[in-house]
């Protein structure tokens, strides 16, 4: 395995002018790779996110679980001084990380045409909700926002049809964190080839929107998207589904291929079942798909969840349980890979913390 010391982001220093979730996460995963990241804070209340939700004594959780591995500084960039000290840490720096309104870097006098010509292999990533240009660039915006516009929320439905909001932040996250770690690797590896930096402009709503494959599959096929819980991923197909348990909990169903949905019926002792599948011709979302659902709704509703648990845990067939996140940070899948581990924080003490999702070994 890769030791610490020997990580492939080594000697990269990143400066974290972000704050709240997307950034924070995004220069997180660079420290977890090796990478040196100094974040760079407000004087006074510093990251919003310090204080945001409940505070055990100095910090929020919520701040202490985006931002492991770094170092912390504060500055006041509009405070002469403080600026020219950045200006000073631009000029050995690799990448610098903002989220800012677009043009608020350039009028506090460190934007991109300032850093690029003190550092010419300076990579600059901007992360917005709607991107450096376009008719919302200067809109504020928050992750419901941004998987609204992007088409993603209204299939993200209830059976009530009304759009449930996801408790993982997909605009945020995906769209923020994940797509910024994307440019900005892709950055420096051209920085260290051609000797040339570049900025970085990361959209949330842009990334979102370009990874909702689904329903711009079915644009493409029927001319609209299907109706709200009724695709094959979002409830259309009793093969892919959640059920309720007689104690309240729920099975989660993926038995998306027909081996798997083959599986499943001889587990459930309902080798009838077999030919109701999407594969053999069942309508996605029709009436015996719907009714497929609530024979399985019955099912599943005359056991536990553990007891479900045990049933299929032999078969292989991606019918598996939706367990409480106390519960993840518990089960052997998260043990074994050390994705689930007990940290120490100087101020807030013992934590639960997550491992690093990309492992490296030599």
């Amino acid at each position: 395995m890769t030791s610490a010391t020997d990580l492939p982001l080594q000697g990269i220093r990143v400066l974290d002018l972000t704050r709240l979730l997307p950034g924070p996460v995004a220069t997180m995963h660079l420290a977890d790779m090796g990478a040196e990241v100094i974040k760079i804070e407000d004087k006074g209340i510093g990251d919003y996110a310090r204080s945001m939700g409940y505070v055990r004594k100095s910090v929020s959780q919520f701040f202490v679980a985006v931002n492991r591995g770094k170092e912390f500084l504060c500055l006041d960039l509009k405070d002469a001084a403080n600026r020219e000290q950045f200006l000073q840490m631009v000029d050995t720096a690799d990448v610098v990380v903002e989220s800012f309104r677009p043009g608020v870097m350039d009028k506090l006098g460190v934007g991109w045409e300032v850093l690029k010509q003190r550092n010419p292999r300076l990579v600059m990533c901007a992360i917005s909700g709607y991107g450096k240009d376009g008719p919302f660039a200067l809109l504020a915006g928050h992750d419901i926002n941004y998987i609204g516009y992007a088409g993603m929320l209204d299939q993200n439905v209830g059976p009530d049809g009304v759009p449930a909001l996801p408790n993982l932040q997909v605009g945020d996250l995906l769209g923020g964190a994940q797509a910024a770690v994307q440019g900005i690797l892709a950055a420096i590896i051209g920085a260290k080839t051609s000797g040339h930096g570049r900025f970085v402009d990361v959209s949330m709503t842009d990334a979102v929107f370009a990874h909702n494959i689904m329903p711009l599959v079915a644009v493409n096929n029927f001319g609209k998207t299907a109706a709200p819980g009724k695709d094959l991923l979002t409830g259309g197909a009793a093969c892919y589904n959640v059920y309720r348990t007689s104690d309240g909990r729920f099975m989660a169903v993926g038995a998306l291929e027909p081996k798997f949905w083959e599986a499943c019926c001889d587990v459930l002792q309902r080798p009838d079942f077999k030919p109701r599948h999407w594969a053999y011709g069942q309508r996605v979302g029709g009436q015996d798909a719907m009714a497929l659902k609530a024979e399985l709704d019955a099912i599943f509703a005359e056991h536990g969840m553990a007891y479900w648990t045990e049933k299929f845990a032999a078969a292989d067939c991606c019918v598996t349980p939706i367990l409480r996140t106390e519960e993840a940070l518990e089960h052997p899948l998260f043990q074994a890979r050390k994705m689930a581990l007990k940290a120490l924080h100087e101020t807030e003490g013992e934590y639960w913390a997550t491992g690093t999702s990309v492992k490296f070994s030599s």
